[in-house]
């Protein structure tokens, strides 16, 4: 049985639809690089799993178990298994490093405070940060308080971590700190799915790469197929346009 399982999932806004047809599997451990296009619908099947659109069609399924979305309990109970990193940091400005961290296992989830404080130092401590804990957002590098929103994340104890274009903002000097702290959750096991056009990174750090474009998966498989010998023809014209830059 696969941890996570997408089957025929549609999507719209509106009535534009934006998904059609997405089928994956995420097993325990996987890494997921979703590449392709801008507007190919990479961020989101990110969305649509979290809850944050619904799916117009199709099913997902955590450890065999469908979810309803229609259903705020189910939302919920997958936002408990599930965690979600995005493109713009997000972070309260009046909270210190560990204040925005702590907050929500606190506040949502009612751990006990010193638990949650202790945890938080040592997910910091992980991301590079453990000498800004009472530091404010706007005494952080862009860089820095994206990797508070991944300790943020880490918090909620994900079983799976969802990444969404998250150096996007960032200037480029930036960025190799970021994507150090992913390649080491990723090397730890954790389970992923990242969105980024940092082809590179992706091609080092994920077990398996989703091609896509148009709202549909064109072409998966290990990294080195995708980019060295993909088999689908908008497959090699995307990645031969990447690699000539």
């Amino acid at each position: 049985m696969h941890h996570l399982e997408i089957r025929n999932l549609e999507a719209s806004y509106g009535s534009h639809q934006v998904l059609s047809g997405i089928n994956l599997n995420v097993g325990r451990n996987d890494v997921i690089g979703l590449i392709g296009p801008s507007g190919s619908g990479k961020s989101t099947i990110l969305r649509v799993i979290m809850g944050l659109l619904p799916p117009s069609g199709g099913q997902i399924a955590l450890d065999g178990q469908a979810v309803d979305y229609a259903r705020p309990q189910d939302v919920r109970g997958l936002r408990d298994r599930i965690a979600i990193v995005f493109q713009q940091y997000n972070l309260f400005q009046n909270m210190t490093a560990l204040q925005n961290v702590t907050v929500t296992p606190r506040k949502i989830r009612k751990r006990p405070k010193a638990e949650v404080e202790a945890e938080a130092k040592l997910l910091l401590d992980k991301v590079g940060l453990g000498n800004k804990l009472n530091a404010y957002p706007d005494q952080l590098s862009g860089g820095q308080q994206q990797r508070v929103a991944i300790a943020r994340a880490l918090a909620l104890r994900p079983e799976i971590l969802l990444l969404d274009e998250v150096t996007a903002a960032l200037d480029p000097e930036l960025v190799s700190e970021v994507l150090e702290t992913i390649s080491l959750l990723a090397h730890e096991g954790m389970t992923m799915m990242i969105v980024s056009h940092e082809m590179g990174f992706i091609r080092e750090v994920s077990s398996r790469v989703v091609f896509m474009a148009n709202g549909r998966v064109v072409e998966e498989g290990s990294a080195a197929q995708i980019f060295d010998a993909p088999t689908q023809p908008r497959t090699r014209d995307f990645v031969s346009k990447i690699l000539r830059h």
